[in-house]
């Protein structure tokens, strides 16, 4: 069986839950249908059920701006509907952007990762939703890292923020569907929710084995192989690393100038990390991070990704540049998504603690055993809101 989406499913089968209503659409480029025919035009030509409005996330709702740029309200080119910004002044819709809406439609590609800010823009869409009485319709989507895998801390709560506002592994292995009933049955959102389920996807599934084609739902997620590596590949966010903004490959270049290219790629290497190899790779960014400077570094090569483990590689990069170049690596500061005090790689991580053992240089694996331990609880829980075998 080819798998559909839930915008195919509700298109195909479900129209009745948008009869009679009027309703919102947050989404962004990449919800689409296996033929690219987009949202919200998909939307707007329902009959019996009429499309008033547009949401934002971050990067806008056609996907053009880059990562931390906040979004505008405008006018929808495309459907000539107002466009609400969630990524900016506000993230939550206010009563007057729900004002007349009997329910909102949310279809957002999410990437399998905590830091990706849709999730939590449907967090916080759903708390508002449930004051206001208006109905939640997610149309879930596969999570291109699959469904059987998690990896990472689960955070603190006092770390919580927009890459963050429940505690989640870095590599949580819901699809978006399933995260909306978790923050119903395990966070107390008490909104009406709906899910429009996928047909045809399996937890084992990675993004090539859907079928379906690949829009990149933000600016520096171009390919599958980079949602791969991007729940580690993303705390280099928290460092003065270049993660590979402004390049053609973001996230699979690791680097920065005052790295030695060769001495790097060997020491990452000689973890034998599983499922990766850290090719010696030297790159220009073009903006960004080092911005016209030569940088040293590595490509991030999976060469098994059922047994890759992103976010272990990604403390790893962080530990060895540390280690390397302890006068010239630099966490960085603050303000990043909203948080003005916190340490970025704080926020990322969920906790202090982690850049505390990299500060002390603890051993890498006995990082990784300290918090396999606080996965426990959470993969005995997350049966609960699972949806699909």
């Amino acid at each position: 069986m080819r798998v559909e989406s839930g915008l195919e499913v509700l298109l195909g089968r479900h129209l009745a839950f948008l009869r009679g209503k009027r309703f919102g659409l947050l989404a962004h480029q990449a919800s689409v249908t296996r033929d690219l025919a987009h949202a919200a035009p998909l939307l707007a030509d329902v009959r019996g059920a009429k499309l008033v409005r547009l949401f934002a996330p971050e990067h806008g709702i056609w996907g053009a701006a880059q990562d931390h740029a906040e979004i505008a309200t405008t006018t929808d080119p495309v459907t000539g509907l107002p466009v609400w910004s969630l990524y900016g002044e506000r993230r939550a819709p206010t009563p007057e952007m729900l004002d007349g809406l009997d329910a909102l439609v949310v279809d957002l590609q999410d990437v399998g990762a905590r830091y990706y800010t849709f999730v939590w823009s449907l967090a916080l869409a759903m708390r508002a939703c449930a004051k206001a009485g208006v109905r939640v319709i997610v149309l879930d989507r596969p999570n291109p890292l699959g469904g059987e895998r998690v990896e990472g801390n689960l955070p603190d709560p006092a770390f919580a923020s927009f890459v963050g506002l429940y505690p989640l592994p870095a590599r949580h292995g819901f699809t978006i569907g399933e995260l909306a009933r978790r923050l119903i049955l395990e966070h107390g959102i008490t909104c009406d929710l709906t899910v429009s389920t996928m047909r045809g996807w399996e937890r084992r599934m990675l993004w090539e084995d859907t079928g379906l084609p690949w829009v990149p739902p933000s600016p520096n997620m171009p390919t599958p192989d980079t949602a791969k590596v991007y729940p580690g590949g993303c705390l280099i966010e928290g460092t003065n690393l270049s993660e590979g903004r402004g390049t053609t490959r973001p996230f699979e270049w690791i680097g920065a100038p005052y790295l030695d290219t060769h001495r790097y790629a060997d020491a990452l290497n000689e973890l034998a990390l599983p499922g990766v190899h850290f090719r010696p790779a030297r790159f220009i960014p073009t903006f960004h991070k080092w911005a016209g400077e030569p940088c040293g570094g590595v490509q991030v090569h999976v060469t098994d990704a059922k047994r890759f483990k992103p976010f272990l590689a990604g403390v790893a990069e962080i530990m060895t540049a540390r280690r390397q170049a302890p006068g010239q690596f630099q966490w960085r500061q603050p303000p990043y998504e909203f948080e003005h005090e916190k340490l970025p790689i704080d926020i990322l991580l969920g906790t202090d603690r982690i850049r505390q053992q990299i500060e002390r240089g603890d051993d890498l694996f006995a990082i990784e055993r300290a918090w396999k331990r606080a996965l426990l609880l959470y993969l005995r829980r997350r049966r609960a809101f699972m949806m699909y075998e």
